[in-house]
């Protein structure tokens, strides 16, 4: 796949122009700004979708070949949560910067500060690699795992692990790309690395053989390597795509492309920024990722069932709240973008404007949710046990979606304005003062539905949390974070 300079700047034309209204300084009518909002969120949340789709066609594979080996990628599927959460928090604290540069017309600041991410993510990412590879083997017995499903589980999280350098690029590729406003480009290569993940499910996950296709016999070369293949699929995928990102940023990005004569300079001012956002951004990570491996320990002693139910339960979910995100990364950029310009009240009305259209998408795909919860479990298991369990507990979980979306939306807000140490301190009160203690209470008595109920109830205290802090927080009484000295 190439990118002409003339292709690149046709892409990136009406993502640019809807920031380019924010440097302008012109005032903006609240049709302007909606159409904005919107401009920016369609693609992201695009992207996210091709995302869970990705994820939709690992578990049903995997599902194919029964539940142990779907359980044995859900015993792991927390710890790997907590690895690619920490390689996005230290994405975060040099987008952030970026978005705020670009508002603020420093487009070479942002030119520098987009090299110095790219760099010391990779270098980061490559430490967990090496952890990741340290812990794979003992992983799954300190999660509680059954002695049937702990090597394939061993072997699914060591291939994450080595994937990690490849899923950073991208990450940091497709969030500089973000923060410039251009979302098409990583909405595009992402759905383009979710077609190329089924591609490599089918080859890598199954047997060889004769297959049918319409009716018509054809010999299929799968190479039947079960759980691994479906996590070299994967780390195949996110390569290929990672690539494409990083070379589209460096020589066809309009705004943070290289420039002939420029040198990377790292600053120690630059440092320290990304550092002050990233570490409560991290600390985040460690306590959302820390309480699912909590939750995944508590399920555990329910059995392969349970453990296999609310793996796919989670991933099932995900098409609900994806598009909550895809806003939150469009209102990152918006306000980021309008906080550098030094357009605090235009920062605050962006907000509200995409905090209230997630909640709105997000009540409806709820209601999907709770209608649809049986056929979206029987995409990913034929057992009959595994769906009726898993679509109990989805129904309940429907009725959080619209504070799920208020509280990761207001999330990408906040952040924007560089606002990061509260919104972590708040998911730790709601995980580990709320999720947790109800969990352990609701499990022993009711099962797997107890952790739901838990979940449910905590989403709902975490939503209102964010939305009092979006109101009445001062997070937009501070200095611009590229001002740090």
């Amino acid at each position: 796949m190439a990118f002409s300079p003339f292709s690149a700047t046709i892409v990136h034309m009406a993502t640019f122009h809807a920031t380019a209204l924010i440097r302008s300084g012109k005032e903006l009518s609240w049709s302007e700004q909606l159409r904005m909002v919107l401009q920016l969120s369609f693609p992201a949340i695009m992207s996210h979708i091709s995302s869970i789709v990705m994820q939709y066609a690992d578990a049903a594979m995997v599902g194919r070949l029964g539940a142990a080996d779907s359980a044995s990628i859900g015993l792991v599927s927390s710890s790997t949560w907590l690895f690619g959460g920490l390689c996005t928090s230290i994405v975060v604290g040099f987008s952030v910067q970026v978005a705020q540069a670009i508002g603020a017309k420093e487009d070479g600041k942002a030119r520098n500060l987009m090299k110095e991410g790219i760099l010391v993510s990779l270098a980061f990412s490559f430490l967990l690699l090496f952890l990741g590879w340290g812990i794979s083997s003992s992983l799954p017995g300190w999660l509680g795992g059954e002695e049937a499903i702990r090597d394939n589980a061993s072997s699914y999280f060591l291939v994450y692990a080595l994937a990690l350098p490849f899923m950073q690029l991208n990450a940091v590729s497709s969030s500089m790309l973000q923060s410039s406003g251009n979302m098409k480009v990583p909405s595009i290569l992402n759905i383009l690395m979710c077609c190329l993940n089924i591609l490599f499910n089918s080859l890598f996950i199954f047997s060889s053989g004769v297959k049918t296709l319409f009716g018509l016999p054809f010999w299929f070369p799968g190479l039947g390597l079960g759980v691994t293949g479906a996590a070299l699929a994967t780390m195949l995928s996110q390569a290929v795509i990672s690539l494409l990102m990083v070379l589209f940023l460096l020589f066809h990005s309009p705004l943070l492309g290289m420039r002939k004569g420029e040198r990377i300079a790292f600053s120690a001012k630059d440092l320290k920024a990304a550092v002050k956002l990233s570490i409560p951004v991290g600390f985040e990570q460690v306590v959302m990722s820390g309480a699912m491996v909590a939750t995944t320990r508590i399920i555990s002693p329910l059995g392969t069932i349970a453990i296999a139910a609310n793996s796919f339960a989670i991933t099932a979910e995900g098409l609900c709240y994806m598009p909550g995100y895809g806003i939150a990364e469009a209102a990152a950029t918006l306000v980021g973008q309008a906080y550098g310009a030094g357009r605090k009240k235009l920062a605050r009305q962006l907000g509200w404007m995409s905090t209230g259209l997630g909640m709105l998408i997000m009540t409806c795909t709820g209601i999907l949710l709770y209608t649809c919860a049986s056929s979206m479990m029987a995409i990913f298991s034929p057992d009959a046990e595994i769906v009726r369990t898993g679509a109990e507990v989805l129904r309940i979980e429907a009725f959080a979606e619209p504070f799920f979306a208020a509280s990761i939306v207001a999330s990408g807000v906040l952040r924007g304005a560089g606002d990061t140490f509260v919104p972590s301190l708040l998911n730790f009160l709601s995980m580990w003062c709320v999720r947790i203690p109800l969990a352990l209470i609701l499990v022993p008595k009711v099962g797997l539905k107890g952790a739901w109920i838990a979940m449910c109830g905590e989403l709902c205290v975490r939503g209102l949390l964010f939305l009092i802090r979006q109101k009445w927080g001062k997070w937009l009484d501070r200095n611009p974070v590229i001002a740090i000295e």
